[in-house]
């Protein structure tokens, strides 16, 4: 039976949208994967851009509101910003929780190009964090 990794941000847009992404590339067969939002903003799409770049297609994945059978069903619930992290629902007891406080890409200011190099920062921390979660769950 995989474990259910379920992905909370406030929007899902850009970071609960990568962790999905790359837990689904990652995380293979043993893991179920999803993501939802305090609200649902629709998908960026500067994080479909830079998630393309490195190989992973998240553009068929879907911006949804957090249900509370997304809740039930969940092994783990990673909130990936502080204001999801403040605004989670109660977790049923044996659903671990663990906050990731990534800073929001979609708020970075200047030109394209650096608007993308935070984008790509972000990418790149998701997969780190990723990888040490899907490691933990090795053990």
């Amino acid at each position: 039976m995989p474990v259910h990794i379920l992905y909370l941000c406030t929007g899902n847009s850009c970071r609960s949208q990568m962790a999905e992404g790359w837990t689904r590339v990652l995380g293979g067969e043993r893991i179920s994967v999803a993501s939802a939002g305090i609200e649902a903003h629709g998908k960026n799409p500067r994080a479909i851009a830079v998630m393309s770049e490195a190989g992973v297609d998240i553009s068929k994945q879907e911006s949804t509101i957090v249900t509370n059978g997304m809740i039930q069903q969940a092994d783990v619930v990673v909130t990936v910003c502080g204001h999801a992290d403040e605004l989670c629902p109660v977790l049923p007891p044996n659903v671990k929780k663990v906050h990731w406080p990534l800073t929001d890409p979609a708020k970075a200011a200047g030109s394209e190009e650096e608007i993308m190099a935070e984008f790509r920062a972000t990418r790149d921390e998701v997969k780190r964090r990723v990888e040490k979660l899907l490691a933990r769950m090795d053990r």
